[in-house]
């Protein structure tokens, strides 16, 4: 969702140490998490003393914390209260702490058409959502063609929501000038962020990527902005196989930026557990073929049995390929520079920025994309494959 002001800053996690190996909760932050519970669960969350409480850490997130909240099982429920919650606490919040507020609505108005978990509270410091038995998607999973194909179908479906949002699409470029504005301003100045400011004339090269994704044709659809396999859950034993999560960045924009962001995660596997806690593979960024299964499988729910003619069909799979392929340009951009703030303000272990000039996260992001950049202006599309016949 677009947000309309603030800056980046850290809410939640005071209470809340992570390292790579346990979780580190303050006795404040048992005591909060207890709070939360008891106030807006109700029934028997208010029998439980803090020190009964399950808090246990789960995986997941690179910018929040998520941790499950459950009841003793001595202890009988009252009413309909769950026996088990998720507790998501913020980190750092780079879109202002007005966003927190359209994505509560977001997460409501999902739950309430049964396309995400259920809500149960919010608070500035985070919130309370429905534990969904259930696992993130792995990296590699993302290019098995089932996945593939049920993944284009929720995301269509997702585009095919009607929100009460702003439809203008501001987001994107909203938030990267924003972004910037917030790099540039930050003091103390960090010698990593000014040397890649300067090492890939970010500014200079954001306006070279609006030009271009000006003449590329993208329709204005709600787009959830961040596919990624860590906001995919398989669900335990249940059909539909896999649920949407983490509407964080959710708003109304360009078509092409949902399906060319997703193409693009299946570069990254965050679930490496050395520094700097992510695998970077270009390799397998999907050839033509794969794409194109994911196109099809999307446009089968798109056109809702709307026939083309075979050769309207081929025309409008070029079309998407070139589209999608464009804005992936706008998605490494927008997660390195994403990735400069989060090394700034957050207080989780992830190689945001950090050992420059190391092969680290934001430099890895620009990295890609000026390669990526390069094949497609010399025509190749997708940009690790060769031409189209």
């Amino acid at each position: 969702m677009a947000a309309t002001g603030g800056g980046a800053q850290s809410v939640g996690l005071k209470w809340f140490k992570l390292d790579r190996v346990r979780s580190s909760i303050t006795q404040e932050g048992e005591l909060r998490a207890w709070q939360w519970c008891r106030e807006f669960l109700g029934g028997a969350w208010r029998r439980v003393r803090p020190e009964q409480l399950h808090l246990t850490r789960v995986s997941g997130g690179l910018s929040n914390l998520l941790f499950r909240c459950s009841l003793p099982e001595d202890i009988p429920l009252v009413g309909d209260e769950p026996r088990e919650v998720l507790l998501r606490v913020y980190g750092a919040i780079l879109q202002g702490v007005d966003s927190l507020v359209l994505e509560s609505v977001m997460f409501a108005i999902l739950a309430e058409r049964r396309l995400g978990p259920q809500l149960y509270g919010v608070f500035p410091e985070g919130r309370l959502e429905q534990y969904v038995p259930s696992r993130p998607l792995r990296t590699a999973e993302l290019k098995d063609p089932r996945t593939s194909a049920e993944i284009a179908v929720k995301m269509a479906r997702f585009h095919l929501m009607e929100m009460p949002f702003n439809k203008e699409p501001r987001w994107l470029f909203g938030t990267m000038e924003r972004y910037m504005k917030q790099i540039r301003e930050l003091t103390p100045p960090k010698q990593t962020k000014e040397n890649l400011l300067q090492m890939y004339h970010l500014e200079e090269e954001m306006g070279k990527l609006r030009k271009l994704l000006d003449s590329t044709s993208s329709p204005v659809v709600f787009c959830h902005n961040d596919i990624q396999e860590g906001n995919i859950l398989l669900l335990s034993d249940k059909e539909p196989r896999l649920m949407l999560i983490d509407f964080e960045y959710s708003s109304y924009n360009y078509r092409g930026f949902d399906i060319g962001n997703h193409f693009c995660e299946w570069i990254y596997d965050y679930s490496y557990e050395e520094s700097p806690y992510f695998l970077m593979e270009p390799g397998n960024y999907p050839n033509r073929e794969q794409q194109l299964h994911f196109i099809r499988n999307y446009l089968s729910v798109i056109q809702r049995g709307k026939t083309l003619s075979p050769e309207e069909q081929t025309k409008l799979e070029e079309k998407m390929l070139v589209e999608a392929n464009r804005f992936a340009l706008a998605s490494h951009f927008f997660w390195g520079l994403w990735s400069i703030l989060q090394d700034i303000m957050s207080t989780i272990e992830f190689g945001y920025l950090v050992g420059f000039p190391s092969q680290e996260y934001a430099q890895s992001r620009f990295q890609v994309y000026f390669s990526q950049k390069a094949k497609l202006d010399s025509g190749v599309i997708p940009p690790n494959s060769p031409p189209p016949p």
